[in-house]
C-alpha cells in the first residue's frame, strides 16, 4: 500500500512541477529551437517522432518502405505512411525494431502495399502538413483526413487521432509489420475487455531476441473487432501467431477524437500494465504533450547558450539528438528481459539498453558525465548487469541482447572515465569486468594476447589493425583503473598491452599497416585505400588513433612531420578513381567527419603547439558538416556521437582522449554559455568579439586569472567558474599549448 502511495504522490509531483513550468512563455522554451527532422534525409538515419530523453519508447511514423536510406523507418524525400510504431533506433546503420505498428484507416483509404502476401494500407501525407517538436508528432493522412498525433512517456505511447465522418473507420494493431533486418517469429494479441488488448511481438533481425510486452487501451469502446492470425481471420478472442492483426471498428463523426494508449515492456505483459498505470492512469493528451515537453527543457536547460537563433537551433537540434539513446530498458518496478534471455530486476536503478559503444565512448559519454551523472551510474549498473547475464561488458547492445557489432571493448573507457569523475560503482567489480572482456577467446583477442597484435586474415572483416589500435587504447584505460585500486600486476600487464600499437607502426610509409600472423606486414599497400583490415576507415583515418600516447606517436614521428601529416590529412582529397565505401561522407581530404574514427583529430594540432590550426579545423567543420535541414547530418548520426561533437565543439572543447577528464580548447560558437552542474554549481564560457570572422583565440582567463593552457580537466569545470576567450580574426601564434 506504501509503494502506491509513493508512485501516486511521485506522480502529482511531476505533474505539479510541470503545471508550475508552463508559465514559461513558448517563444523562450529551448525546445522551440529543435528540429527533430534534422538527419531524417542523406545519411544521418535519425526519425522525427515521439520520445523521452533516454526513452523507452520512441513513437514515430513508418513510411512502410525498406532500404539504407529508412533504417529508422522514415525517410524525409518520401510521401507515405504506413503507421506509426513504437521503437525505432537514431543514426544507426541497422535496420531494427519497428515495433507495434498501429494504423488509423477508413473507408477512403484505396492505396496499399503488400508484405509476404498479406495487405498492407498506406496513406500519401505532406510535409506541409505535418509538424514536431520534442515529445510530439503530428500529421494529416492525406488519403484519409484523418489527423494523427502522437506523444510519449518514458514506457507509454500515446495516440490522438481526429477521424472525419465515417462509417468504417479503424484502428489497426499490425504485429506481423516488419522493415528492412526485422522479422516477427511469435505474436500474440488477447482482447481483455471492450476497450483493452495486450500480447507480445517477439521478433529477430539485428537483435536475435526482441521481446516487446504491451498493453494498449482505447479511449472509445470497440463497436466490434477483427483478429487475424497468419493472414485469416479468426473468430476468438485471442490469437497466436508469426502474424497476428488486431482491428477495432468504430462509426465516427467529424472531428471525433480516439486516443490510444500504448504500454511496453521488456519482460511480460503485467510488466507494460505496471508501466501504464503508473505512467498514464489518465487520457490527457495535451498535458502530457506538455509533461513531455517539459522534460525536454529541463534535460536541454542544462547548457543555456547565447547567440544567434541559428547558432541556437544547431545547438539545441544536436543537444536534443544526444538524448535519444540509450533506452530505458526496465519496468517501473525494474524488471527486465536481460542478455542471457531471462527476466532479471534492476534494484535501485533503471537498466538501459542501446549502447552504440564504438561510437559513443569517444564523446557522448564524457558528455552525459558532464550533465547526467545520474544516468551515468546507471549506464555503468547497466554494464555490470549485462556482465552478470553473459560474463562480458556490452559491445553493442539492444532491447536486452548483445549484437557484437563492431570493434573493441569500449564499455571499459566509459567506466574508467566515470570512475575517475567520481560517479559512484562498485570499483573492484568494474575492474574484475574490464579485464574479463580484455582477456576473452573470442573476437581475435586471444590472437592480440599472443602477438601483441591482430593478425590479417582472409575474413571479410578481419579489421586487424583497427581492431589493434583500439584494443590497447582500451589496455591503456584498465591500467589506469588498476593503478588506481592498488592492482599492481594487473596494472603492469595492461601498460605493456597499451604499448601494442608500436607492433604495427611501419618506419617506411610512416602508417600502421597490417602484419600477418608470422610478423609480416602485408603488401601492396596504399594508405588511402579501405581494405579489410581497417574498420570502416583507411590507413590514414586510424594513424591518429592513439588518444593515450599521443606524444609518442608525435615523437616516434617528429613534430615537424607529425604537422606535415596532419595538414595532409585535411588537403589530401579522394580522386575519381578512388572506391568510397558509404561510410566515407563529410570528407575534408583524407578526413571523414561521418565517421568516428576522424573525429577527435581536428584537436591534434594542440598538441604541436599550433592550437590556430585547430580553431580554424574545428570551424570548418561545423560550418560546412553541420545543418539543421533534413540533410544536417554528413553521416550517421550514431546514437548521439555525431551530435555530441558538435556540443563539445561549439562550446569550445573536445575530450581528444575520451578517458582522462582532459578537454582539448578551441575557439567557442557562441558569445556565452552557461553549464548547470548536477552539484549546484556553474561553469560559464564567456566570449568577447565572436563573429564569423573571428575564430582564432587571441587570450584566456580562468576565473579573472590569464591562462595559458589549450587545455581544461573535468575538475576545474566542475568546480564552477568562468572560462572568457578573447577572439580575433588572425591566429595569434604566441599561445601555445601546455596542456598536453
Amino acid at each position: 500500500m506504501k509503494k502506491h502511495i509513493l508512485i501516486v504522490f511521485i506522480l502529482l509531483l511531476g505533474h505539479w512541477s510541470c503545471k508550475e513550468k508552463d508559465v514559461v512563455p513558448e517563444k523562450e522554451k529551448l525546445t522551440g529551437y529543435v528540429n527533430t527532422f534534422t538527419g531524417t534525409d542523406g545519411p544521418g538515419n535519425t526519425y522525427p517522432g515521439a520520445v523521452l530523453p533516454f526513452g523507452m519508447v520512441q513513437l514515430s511514423p513508418d513510411n512502410g518502405l525498406p532500404g539504407w536510406d529508412r533504417i529508422a523507418g522514415y525517410y524525409w524525400p518520401d510521401s507515405t505512411i504506413a503507421g506509426f510504431s513504437h521503437t525505432h533506433l537514431s543514426g544507426t546503420g541497422a535496420g531494427d525494431m519497428y515495433d507495434l505498428l498501429l494504423m488509423p484507416l477508413n473507408s477512403r483509404f484505396t492505396e496499399s502495399l503488400t508484405q509476404e502476401g498479406r495487405y498492407r494500407p498506406y496513406s500519401k501525407f505532406s510535409h506541409d502538413k505535418e509538424e514536431a517538436s520534442p515529445g510530439y508528432y503530428a500529421v494529416d493522412l492525406l488519403s484519409s483526413g484523418i489527423k494523427a498525433e502522437l506523444t510519449t512517456t518514458s514506457r507509454v505511447g500515446f495516440h490522438r487521432y481526429a477521424f472525419p465522418e465515417d462509417k468504417n473507420s479503424q484502428l489497426i494493431l499490425d504485429l506481423g509489420y516488419s522493415l528492412n533486418w526485422d522479422a516477427p517469429v511469435d505474436t500474440k494479441i488477447t482482447i481483455e475487455d471492450g476497450q483493452t488488448i495486450s500480447g507480445y511481438r517477439k521478433s529477430t533481425g539485428w537483435a536475435r531476441d526482441q521481446r516487446v510486452f504491451f498493453v494498449a487501451k482505447f479511449s472509445k469502446p470497440f463497436e466490434n473487432i477483427q483478429l487475424s492470425q497468419n493472414s485469416e481471420q479468426k473468430d476468438t478472442t485471442s490469437v497466436n501467431g508469426k502474424f497476428t492483426r488486431f482491428a477495432a471498428n468504430y462509426s465516427t463523426e467529424m472531428g471525433e477524437e480516439i486516443l490510444v494508449k500504448v504500454a511496453l515492456s521488456s519482460a511480460s505483459i503485467e510488466g507494460a500494465r505496471k508501466n501504464l498505470e503508473a505512467e498514464m492512469p489518465h487520457w490527457d493528451f495535451d498535458q502530457t504533450v506538455s509533461n513531455a515537453k517539459n522534460m525536454w527543457e529541463r534535460y536541454l536547460s542544462k547548457i543555456k547558450v547565447e547567440g544567434t537563433k541559428a547558432q541556437k537551433e544547431l545547438f539545441y537540434t544536436n543537444m536534443y539528438h544526444c538524448y535519444l539513446t540509450p533506452s530505458l530498458h526496465s519496468d517501473v518496478d525494474g524488471d527486465y528481459k536481460g542478455a542471457d534471455g531471462k527476466v532479471h530486476k534492476a534494484e535501485g536503478y533503471n537498466k538501459y539498453d542501446t549502447f552504440s559503444l564504438w561510437d559513443t565512448f569517444r564523446a557522448t559519454h564524457p558528455l552525459y558525465t558532464l550533465l547526467n551523472q545520474r544516468e551515468t551510474e546507471d549506464i555503468i549498473k547497466s554494464f555490470l548487469s549485462h556482465y552478470d547475464e553473459t560474463g562480458l561488458l556490452p559491445v553493442w547492445s539492444m532491447a536486452g541482447n548483445e549484437t557484437n557489432m563492431m570493434i573493441g571493448y569500449h564499455a571499459v573507457p566509459v567506466i574508467v572515465d566515470a570512475y575517475f569523475k567520481g560517479i559512484p560503482m562498485d570499483a573492484e567489480k568494474a575492474l574484475r569486468v574490464c579485464v574479463a572482456s580484455a582477456t576473452e577467446k573470442g573476437r581475435q583477442i586471444d590472437m592480440y594476447m599472443e602477438l601483441g597484435y591482430v593478425p590479417t586474415g582472409e575474413d571479410h572483416e578481419n579489421w586487424s589493425v583497427s581492431k589493434t589500435l583500439e584494443y590497447a587504447y582500451d589496455d591503456w584505460c584498465i591500467a589506469r583503473l588498476a593503478k588506481a585500486l592498488g592492482e599492481n600486476e594487473t596494472e603492469k600487464i595492461f601498460l605493456k598491452r597499451a604499448d601494442n600499437w608500436k607492433n604495427l607502426y611501419d618506419d617506411s610509409s610512416t602508417f600502421f599497416r597490417p602484419k600477418d600472423k608470422d610478423g609480416n606486414f602485408s603488401s601492396p599497400f596504399s594508405p588511402k585505400a579501405y581494405t579489410r583490415e581497417f574498420c570502416e576507415s583507411n590507413a590514414w583515418q586510424y594513424f591518429w588513433f592513439v588518444p593515450h600516447d599521443m606524444n609518442d606517436l608525435i615523437d616516434t614521428l617528429g613534430k615537424k612531420r607529425f604537422e606535415q601529416k596532419l595538414d595532409s590529412m585535411f588537403t589530401y582529397y579522394p580522386t575519381a578513381g578512388d572506391k568510397l565505401p558509404i561510410f566515407s561522407t563529410g570528407m575534408i581530404g583524407q578526413y571523414a567527419h561521418g565517421n568516428e574514427p576522424s573525429h577527435h583529430v581536428s584537436y591534434l594540432y594542440n598538441a604541436i603547439g599550433k592550437p590556430w590550426k585547430t580553431q580554424q579545423m574545428v570551424r570548418k567543420i561545423i560550418e560546412t558538416q553541420y545543418s539543421t535541414e533534413p540533410d544536417g547530418y554528413c553521416g550517421n548520426e550514431d546514437c548521439g556521437q555525431m551530435s555530441a561533437w558538435l556540443v563539445f565543439s561549439s562550446l569550445g572543447m573536445y575530450p581528444t582522449n575520451p578517458a582522462d577528464g582532459i578537454y582539448s580548447l578551441t575557439s567557442p560558437l557562441f558569445e556565452e554559455a552557461v553549464i548547470d552542474l548536477e552539484n549546484g554549481k556553474q561553469f560559464k564560457i564567456s566570449v568577447e568579439n565572436q563573429s564569423k570572422t573571428n575564430s582564432y583565440i587571441q587570450e584566456i582567463t580562468l576565473n579573472g586569472k590569464p591562462y595559458q593552457q589549450l587545455t581544461i580537466t573535468h575538475q576545474q569545470i566542475i568546480d564552477g567558474g568562468e572560462l572568457h576567450f578573447v577572439l580575433g580574426a588572425e591566429p595569434n601564434r604566441e599561445l601555445i599549448n601546455l596542456g598536453l
